[in-house]
């Protein structure tokens, strides 16, 4: 048994989650075009018949702007320290972005191997791919670059043989079976926010976090109570929609979501509620548990 720990980094909107999920081949991070869509550190456990690795997708590295931007940037290098590989996911198909080479220059003094990920190569033809190469190989000492399409799942396979030439350790973390460390409570309420990425316009899902308030499971349903949390009354409107319909549709999507993963009925409520400027108060970043307390 080889097992070891896998940090996937980059910037916001390059495909870390879809990646994750494409490897576990389950949904366990919420994935959207939205930039920042990740906030919290998940681990994602990967299993064969020799292999256990644990995956861990982390924020975005931006330059923040708020105290939320700030804790998620921490989040994320946090997330460096104590393993065995760095995965720096780009997007192939856009080129090196300011935001690229900033984490770049993040790594200068990481002495923790780093495998480059050229995402989103189904956008690109032979001759890109080799482009992107080109473009990146000299900017840092990489340990191995690898070209995938984490949307079509190409390559993933070679990628997961290379991994395992970086891990060492005999211990395996967790069970059989077990596919993350997130919680359902945690998961139902990603869920629910990843369905207002999908259909809200661009203002809204920065200032908007959810909470799960309750979970309730019996042998033939699952009651859920979430609070979608946002930083102006403005918002609350645009999320209810006329008439609710809106908030019903975000409702009823996240359902389907929940009912797959969870494997029984879901009766899901949602509330939404006003907190002014959340994302700058420390108080409200430790109790939606984006900063630790």
């Amino acid at each position: 048994m080889k097992s070891g720990f896998v940090s996937i980094i980059g910037r916001p909107n390059t495909g870390k989650s879809t990646l994750l999920n494409t490897i576990i081949n389950n949904k366990v991070a919420i994935v959207s075009d939205v930039a920042g869509t990740t906030r919290n550190s998940i681990h994602g456990v990967y299993n064969d018949k020799d292999t256990q690795i644990v995956f861990v997708d982390t924020p975005g590295i931006h330059k923040p702007v708020d105290k939320l931007g700030r804790e998620l940037n921490k989040e994320a290098y946090s997330n460096l320290e104590d393993i065995d590989l760095i995965l720096f996911t780009v997007d192939a198909s856009t080129g090196i972005g300011k935001g690229d080479k900033f984490i770049i220059n993040a790594l200068k003094n990481n002495t923790i191997p780093v495998i480059l990920i050229l995402n989103k190569i189904d956008k690109l033809n032979n001759e890109g791919i080799m482009n992107a190469i080109n473009s990146y190989k000299d900017l840092y000492d990489f340990a191995e670059i690898i070209p995938v399409s984490a949307l079509k799942n190409d390559n993933i396979d070679r990628l997961i043989k290379v991994i395992k030439n970086y891990i060492n350790d005999n211990v395996k973390y967790y069970d059989d079976g077990v596919l993350t460390n997130a919680s359902k409570y945690f998961l139902a309420s990603e869920f629910v926010r990843e369905k207002i990425l999908e259909l809200t316009n661009e203002e809204v899902p920065h200032a908007v976090t959810c909470v799960t308030t309750k979970y309730q499971e019996k042998s033939n349903i699952i009651t859920i109570n979430i609070d979608i949390i946002v930083s102006r009354a403005s918002l609350k409107k645009i999320i209810i929609g006329k008439g609710g319909k809106m908030l019903k549709e975000i409702g009823s999507r996240a359902r389907v979501d929940l009912e797959n993963t969870l494997g029984k009925p879901i009766y899901l409520e949602l509330y939404v509620k006003t907190i002014e400027n959340w994302r700058d108060k420390e108080k409200y970043l430790k109790e939606f548990g984006i900063k630790d307390a």
